[in-house]
Order: structure tokens, then sequence, then C-alpha cells
């Protein structure tokens, strides 16, 4: 009952507040305080994937749509659409022998993803430091290299087949298991999609377990891990509908994702910057598109759940758009802009993939504040909800003020840690911009080879 009349005056405040149209659109920094300040509240638990605080968080964003005069998508009864979700938990330690070698874990062992399978065959060391060169075989060890992330490597994994990947422990590694709150992550799929081959899990091995590893190339090597199941699990994606005068010019899509990582080794990671803010401003973008009237181009605006465990609402929704994907014209998604980066210009925001279409050239030609992503090497283009539209063939980029955020998945992304006056004026910046995009005939198109495959 509490949480139903928080959410009444909410939206009545909305309502009351919102400035005169003949001004141009000013957002007030208090607006977007409210939502992370709820968002990111010990209440919420840090909004884990997939759990009734999840929900709860759709349940406001969703109140906040219809507050705005927003409405359910095309063929939706409302603002929530829901998909269930196989999460797996690992049961009982790992355990890695071969060449003389035999660890456990915690005992020289880090297991960094599993999918909670026995994995056996021949060990294969990898000659170059290069991924490209990389060699044939089931469990591949590789040797560290600055120039090359862990994500560069597992991806060249996947290509290969391979199903184990040994990495030397190192502070990379340390800092990579405290990013995922110390937990093994174990892949999270949709009910619905269909199962696919087990990508290549991935272990850190102490430093002289490793040395030794090296030495046994082509020897045999047993990896055991056990799996238990869970009951399955529900996400929801809440979603509001800005109906446009011109139902022929298309759809823009503004999206952000709503969960956060949780509570892990008792401390709550409240997400306040990953993702309440990319939230936040969805929200004050949807409640500028609609408080300016019908734009020509309907707009949709999305905050996805479950992106924490793979993606998984961004996924449901490409899989179960509520319009067809061929009538999206552009998304863009909103992602960690509660803090600056300081290797940008004051203000600035950077949309990764920058360079794979005309998007973020148009966007900022008409004032948004951001500029091509400072960190190509993170593969962040793919990292983000954005990329399974950009699978699709849409063009899709994410904004974040600093995608290397000390804070990054930490019990210090709090309020206290936002930088608010940052995101108002980076929100700001967008309203010119996506109105334009809006109200406009301009589509985006991928550049020659910046269409994912």
């Amino acid at each position: 009952m509490l949480f139903r009349t928080f959410l009444s005056v909410s939206a009545a405040l909305v309502i009351v507040s919102t400035p005169a149209l003949a001004e141009p659109w000013k957002v007030k920094q208090e607006w977007v305080s409210s939502h992370t300040s709820f968002l990111a509240s010990e209440a919420l638990q840090g909004r884990t994937s997939a759990t009734r605080d999840e929900a709860i968080a759709a349940a406001y964003i969703a109140a906040q749509f219809e507050a705005f005069g927003l409405k359910p998508a095309p063929g939706m009864t409302s603002y929530i659409q829901t998909a269930a979700i196989d999460h797996p938990e690992l049961d009982g330690k790992a355990r890695l022998t071969a060449g003389g070698v035999d660890v456990a874990q915690g005992q020289g062992l880090t297991l960094y993803y599993s999918h909670g399978q026995t994995i056996t065959g021949k060990i294969a060391v990898a000659k170059s430091s290069d991924p490209a060169q990389m060699p044939d075989g089931d469990i591949l060890i590789i040797t560290p290299d600055a120039k090359f992330t862990l994500g560069a490597w597992w991806r060249a994994a996947v290509q290969k087949g391979v199903k184990l990947l040994i990495v030397r422990e190192s502070d990379d590694t340390k800092k990579r298991m405290e990013g995922i709150g110390g937990e093994t992550m174990v892949p999270a799929r949709l009910v619905e999609q269909p199962v696919e081959k087990p990508r290549a899990d991935i272990a850190f091995v102490a430093a002289d377990a490793f040395d030794k590893l090296m030495k046994a190339d082509g020897q045999d090597i047993t990896f055991t891990v056990g799996q238990v199941k869970k009951p399955q699990q529900i996400t929801s994606n809440a979603i509001g509908w800005l109906q446009g005068s011109d139902p022929n010019a298309g759809v823009i899509l503004i999206s952000a994702h709503l969960d956060a990582i949780g509570a892990h080794d008792d401390k709550v990671v409240l997400g306040a910057n990953d993702d309440a803010s990319g939230v936040a401003a969805v929200l004050e973008l949807a409640r500028a598109l609609s408080a300016g009237g019908q734009p020509k181009r309907s707009v949709m605006f999305v905050a996805y759940g479950a992106e924490e465990i793979g993606l998984l609402g961004s996924q449901y929704f490409a899989m179960k758009p509520p319009v067809p994907l061929e009538s999206i014209v552009a998304n863009l998604e909103i992602e960690m802009i509660g803090q600056q980066d300081p290797k940008m210009p004051a203000g600035v925001m950077m949309m990764t993939g920058f360079d794979r279409s005309d998007f973020g050239e148009s966007l900022k030609a008409k004032g948004a504040l951001i500029a091509p992503d400072l960190y190509p090497e993170q593969n962040f283009f793919e990292r983000s909800d954005n990329y399974q539209l950009a699978l699709q063939g849409i063009v899709a980029h994410t904004v974040s003020g600093w995608a290397v955020t000390p804070t990054y998945h930490s019990p210090d992304d709090n309020i206290a840690n936002l930088n608010l006056p940052f995101m108002t004026q980076a929100i700001q910046s967008l309203v010119e911009p996506v109105t334009w995009l809006a109200n406009g005939d301009y589509t985006p198109k991928w550049k020659e080879g910046g269409r994912p495959k």
C-alpha cells in the first residue's frame, strides 16, 4: 500500500511540475535525482536480475511512463513485458587435474565463468600472444599479454570451439573477480531460446600451477564442476509508447537496463550508476518528448531486465518485439552516465561503436555531448543491450559517461558517488537531438563493415 501511494504521489508531482511548452525544455536535476534515489535505494537491494526487486523497479518505471502520458506498446495490454529464464547454480567446488597439477577452487583455482560441465581433453598451449593465432584444442592455456584483453581471447576461443580457457592468475584477474562480486558467472538463458552449444569456461590458475601446466602441452586434463537447476525466474522489461503522427515514418527506440547485480559477500551493489542513471535518462527523455506534443515518428522507451546475466531482457525484446524490428529506425541505449570520464572533454559522454555508423556524428551535430569510444579494445559496443538490436541490423549504440569507472560493480556504486550535474547536463544535451530524430526523415546508416555479423 505504501509503495502504491508513493507511485501515485510521484505521478501527480510529474503532472503538476511540467513546465510551459513555450519555453525550451529544461531537465531538472531534482527529477534526475528522484529516479536514481528510488531505483538505487536500499529498499530494492541492488535490483538483482529476474527477482522481485527487479520487478518493483519495472513497476516504478511503468508508473512513470503512464504519468507522462505514454501508452502501452502496440499489441500489449500493460507497460510490462515478462520472460521466463533458466539460471542454474553450481554445486560444489571445481577441480582441475593435469600434468602433475591438482588444484581445487579456492586452492589455486578460481572459476570465473562456467556452464557447470565436466571437461576432458588434451592441453593446447598458445605459442603466440595474438588470439588470432590460437591453436586448435579443447583446453587452451594462454600466456598473459597486455595488448589483448581476456574478452578478445574468449571470443577467439568461442570461434575455435574451445571448451576451457586457462589463464594465469594476476592483478587483472583478481579485479575481474571483484567486478562480478567474487562469484562464478553461470550463464542464464531464456526458456524460449534454443539451447546453444556451451561457450568456453574460463578458469584462473595460480602462478606455480599455471607454470607447470605450460609445460604439459599435449597431456590429458580433467576439469570437473557440478551444476544444479533452480526454479525458473521471471525478468521484466518496462515499455512505454509515444504514438507518432505518421505510421509509416518508423520508430525510435530509447533504452537502458533496469537491473543491477544485487548482493555479493554480504555487500549490496545498489547500481546507482549502473544503470539507474541510464534509466533516469530514459525517463526524462520520455517526459520531455511526451510534453512536446505528438512527434512524426513513434518513440518507444524501454528499460530492460536481466542485462547483468547476459543481455536477456533485450534478447527477449528482439525475439518478441511489440512492433516489427524493421520499423525501428535507430536505437539509443544509455548506460552509466552517472560519472564523467576524466579523459573526456568536460561534460562529454562516449558512444560505443561510434565509427560503425553515421548516427553519432548526426546526434553530435545537433548538440548531443558525445564523442568516440576511448576504449575500443574493451569491446563495449558488444557488451550492452544495444548489441541485441544491432545484430538484427538496427543501427544501435550506447552512450556512457565513464565506462571504466572505479565504482563499477562495487558497493561504492551508490547515490553519493553520482555526479548529478553531469548527468543532468548529459540528458539535457540529448533532448533536442532525439526530438529532431523523432520529427525528421533522417535514418542512420551503418558504414562499410560497421554492422555486426
